[in-house]
């Protein structure tokens, strides 16, 4: 049922812009509209005007909420009663775990073991269930499987066209605040796992500004999307590696969200954990936010020489903040 359910997701319709604009009236009043915050010294160094937007400080500290709760909103109120069920390393899970208790609906989540343990508290207090798998060993599909056997609502963590449409209100978002500041963006670089955050911004973006590039950044060993961009179709990892940004660690790009990012991205950068780590001391230290090693991958590829820089305007997402303390600690000491 559950594989049913994704190859009909696969031949869904893309969502546009039009999608976006009624998801961001779904969204208003219940997200934060997260800044757009600079730094002297880091424009300093890159020899440009960079531009954050802190997803860090949204409703449970990533942008995944954006989403789950736009898909949510999707549902029938039938469907809803339900219930719905979902697979995550933790920021997906605490948006649909957070949009659930906000409708009064039960949520299950499958997470992996090796989650932060940060990530599975909050789920749970927010008065879901998680089922634990291990993410090199399970099938996730087969975890949750079974309730959705019983009736429980797939909330996907990205190729949906509501979840991409939910997180696409960043893209909104940015254009307008770069507007108001009179600047034209010359570039937008964004974290990427399955490619929901990529490919909703990009039809923000190319929408409002079509000549201004997107690319999205994985970590290294992890860039399926890079992969599947200079091979023109989506392609796997290759299986055995690990890596500190625990957010962005999917297997193969989404069929929807790979179609949109095949139109609209200009690249896609892999970036080593030992770059993650130090965007992570840079955004600590010039920007005072606390950021995942995953949330902070966009600011890594600025070191990275693939985007040009030099007298340009940039605008870098940092998707969240939910890091355990001793992760954070260990990397901030490091320095």
């Amino acid at each position: 049922m559950g594989d049913l359910i994704l190859q009909d997701l696969a031949m869904t319709t893309p969502p546009g812009i039009a999608d976006i604009n009624r998801a961001a009236a779904r969204l208003s009043g219940l997200i934060v509209e997260t800044p757009l915050i600079e730094s002297p010294e880091l424009n300093k160094r890159f020899g440009a005007r960079i531009l954050f937007k802190p997803e860090t400080l949204q409703r449970t500290g990533s942008f995944k909420f954006r989403g789950a709760y736009n898909k949510l909103s999707s549902l029938s109120d039938e469907e809803r009663s339900r219930g719905v069920v979902a697979f995550s390393s933790g920021n997906h899970a605490q948006g649909v775990a957070a949009s659930a208790a906000m409708f009064g609906v039960k949520a299950v989540i499958a997470m992996p073991t090796d989650a932060p343990a940060m990530k599975v508290g909050n789920v749970r207090k927010m008065g879901a269930e998680v089922v634990p798998f291990d993410r090199f060993r399970d099938d996730r599909m087969a975890v949750v499987r079974p309730y959705m056997e019983r009736g429980m609502v797939l909330v996907p963590p990205f190729d949906d066209p509501a979840i991409i449409a939910g997180q696409g209100t960043i893209g909104l978002e940015l254009m307008a605040q770069a507007k108001a500041l009179g600047v034209s963006l010359d570039a937008v670089v964004i974290p990427c796992g399955g490619g929901g955050l990529s490919s909703g911004i990009s039809i923000a973006v190319k929408d409002a500004s079509p000549g201004t590039a997107v690319w999205a950044v994985e970590p290294e060993h992890f860039d399926d999307t890079c992969r599947s961009l200079a091979r023109g179709a989506r392609v796997p990892i290759e299986p055995g590696h690990t890596s500190i940004c625990d957010a962005l660690l999917t297997t193969e790009p989404g069929a929807i969200t790979f179609e949109i990012n095949r139109r609209n991205l200009a690249g896609g950068i892999a970036v080593s954990d030992r770059a993650a780590a130090q965007a992570m001391r840079d955004a600590m230290a010039h920007l005072k936010l606390v950021v995942e090693p995953g949330g902070g991958v966009g600011l890594a590829a600025l070191s990275s020489g693939e985007i040009e820089l030099s007298g340009k305007c940039v605008a870098v997402v940092l998707s969240g903040g939910n890091v355990d303390f001793s992760t954070y600690a260990e990397i901030m000491a490091a320095a």
